[in-house]
C-alpha cells in the first residue's frame, strides 16, 4: 500500500508516495534536509547548486557505505573460513589425543 506523506526539505513541501511508513519517510527527509543545510552553510551557491552538491554528497556517502559493507562481508567470510579450519584442526587434534590414549 502506498502512503501519501508530506515532508519539508529546503523550506519546500513535497508530497511523496511511499510504501514505507511515515516515520521512515520523515527520517529520510530530515536527513536530506540536514545535508542540504550543511551544503548551504558553505555559502555562495544557488539553491539548485546546493541541491546538486547535496545529492553528490549523499551518493558519496552511499558508495562509501557500500564499500564498507563489502569489506565487512569479506572479513566475515575470511573469519568463517578460518573458523572452519580451526574446527577441523581441533577435530584432528582430538582424534590424535584419543589414539594416543588408546595406546596406553
Amino acid at each position: 500500500m502506498q502512503n501519501r506523506i508530506t515532508v519539508t526539505v529546503g523550506g519546500l513541501k513535497y508530497t511523496l508516495l511511499a510504501a514505507e511508513d511515515e516515520s521512515y519517510v520523515h527520517r529520510v527527509a530530515a536527513y536530506v534536509n540536514e545535508k542540504l543545510k550543511e551544503t548551504a552553510k558553505a555559502g555562495g551557491a544557488s539553491q539548485m547548486d546546493c541541491a546538486v552538491l547535496t545529492a553528490i554528497n549523499i551518493a558519496d556517502d552511499r558508495f562509501k557505505e557500500q564499500e564498507a559493507s563489502v569489506d565487512l562481508r569479506r572479513q566475515i567470510k575470511d573469519l568463517l573460513e578460518e573458523n572452519a579450519k580451526l574446527k577441523l584442526e581441533l577435530s584432528e587434534a582430538k582424534r590424535e589425543i584419543f589414539k594416543l590414549q588408546q595406546k596406553r
